[in-house]
Formats: structure tokens, sequence, C-alpha cells
């Protein structure tokens, strides 16, 4: 019988690397985007036969899970919280609208979108929840501050949620990717990069099918022991 998974922001570097990997792994494929269409619909042209869906929803809108949960037809086995952005500069520089999307999209709405697509999980007592974090959510990052709180807070959420669903058989971990090679490193200079590389102690970026494969790990049976954990990987980097 075929599982399937829901993957938010699906049409990012780390994403489309999970949706890869999950789908050579054998899942069915809800793959969310909020604007780049174009880029989820390649990557479902890319993936051939495997069974995929393209659902769009704005998930930093405070209606942005109700209009997702709305296009999931069907019950999920794992659901993965991938979707963010960040916001580097001065929390003084930051306008209220801009700290209210960032909680929204990184708390508020994974919380919701948990909420309501849990019930079938629990029922079957099965299913796995795994949360993209970030470095920051563990050791917090200067002029990356309303980021770093949001992503800790995301930590906290993996490790209550796994406590209270562990008696249901459904597991929750996060992975938290330190300097990855995605688009979030594009407004980085060449120089600055390699100064990033010489502090990393395994000595370069990280590849977004990296955190994929750590991510198909704990939905795996080999995991089958592991739950409430936020895996580091980052090469050793703030560690």
């Amino acid at each position: 019988m075929m599982k399937y998974a829901l993957i938010t922001g699906a049409s990012g570097g780390i994403g489309t690397s999970i949706a890869r990997q999950l789908a050579s792994d054998g899942y069915g494929l809800f793959l969310h985007y909020h604007q780049n269409k174009l880029l989820v619909e390649g990557l479902r042209e890319e993936l051939g036969d495997v069974w995929s869906v393209a659902v769009q929803a704005d998930l930093a809108a405070a209606d942005g899970a109700d209009r997702l949960v709305a296009q999931i037809d069907r019950p999920l086995d794992v659901i993965i919280h991938n979707s963010g952005n960040s916001y580097y500069g001065l929390i003084t520089d930051m306008s209220d609208e801009d700290v209210q999307k960032m909680v929204q999209l990184h708390v508020t709405t994974p919380v919701l979108l948990t909420k309501k697509l849990l019930p079938p999980m629990i029922r079957k007592k099965s299913g796995n929840i795994v949360v993209v974090s970030s470095i920051w959510g563990l050791t917090g990052a200067s002029c990356e501050v309303v980021y770093s709180m949001v992503k800790g807070g995301q930590n906290a959420f993996v490790k209550a949620l796994a406590k209270e669903l562990a008696p249901s058989g459904v597991r929750v971990n996060a992975v938290a990717p330190g300097a990855i090679r995605t688009d979030m490193l594009q407004s980085f200079s060449e120089e600055e990069l390699k100064k990033m590389e010489e502090e990393i102690p395994l000595g370069r970026i990280g590849e977004p099918n990296e955190v994929a494969q750590t991510v198909s790990f704990l939905l795996s049976d080999a995991a089958s022991y592991i739950t409430g954990q936020i895996i580091s990987v980052n090469g050793g980097w703030y560690c």
C-alpha cells in the first residue's frame, strides 16, 4: 500500500531534494508551493510515474493552513514542515508585518497544519513528522534574531509533540541544517562563502541532498526508536 507525504516548500532547494529522495523511497507526494508553480510542475515531470500532486497556499497568511488542508484528499503518513524564509538585518529594521509573517510561516501555520492532519495518523497509530529547522534555532544568530526565535520555537514544538504523540505511535523529529547550498546563500559574496567554509570543521558548504538523506533516515524503520530529536546537519559548525 502506498504511503503519502506532504512536503511544504517543495519548490525550494532542500524541499526539492527531499521530494526526490522520498519519491525514490516509494512515497506518493503532495508538493506544496506558494509562488513557484513552474518549479513544482518541473519537479513533477522529472519524477515521472511517481504519484504526485501540486498544492498551493501562502503559509505566511492566516488562512494558509486551511487552504492547504482543503487540497489534501487522502490520509498522510508523513508531514515534512520545510517552508521557510529568512530575514537578514537588525531587528529594529524589521516591520511589524515582517515579524508577524515570520511567526505565522514558521510556527503558527505548522502547528495548525499538524493539528488538522494528525487524526488519521493517531487512528492508525503510525506516522512521522519532520521539521526542517536551522542551526540558528539551536545557537541563535545576530541579525537573524526573529528567524532564530521561530526556529527555536520549532525545536521546542518537536520535543513537546514527540512526547504527546509517542503513545500513538507517531514519531516527531527535526533536522537542523547549517550552511547548505541553496538560494538562501545567494546574498553572500564568494569571499563571504569562502570565509564561512573556513569556519566549518568539515571545510565545505553542505548539499541539499545531505539534508534529504537525513530526513529519509528519520522516516525509516532504522530510526524506529528515535523521536523528539533535533539532528544537526552542519559539518561540525557551531556544534
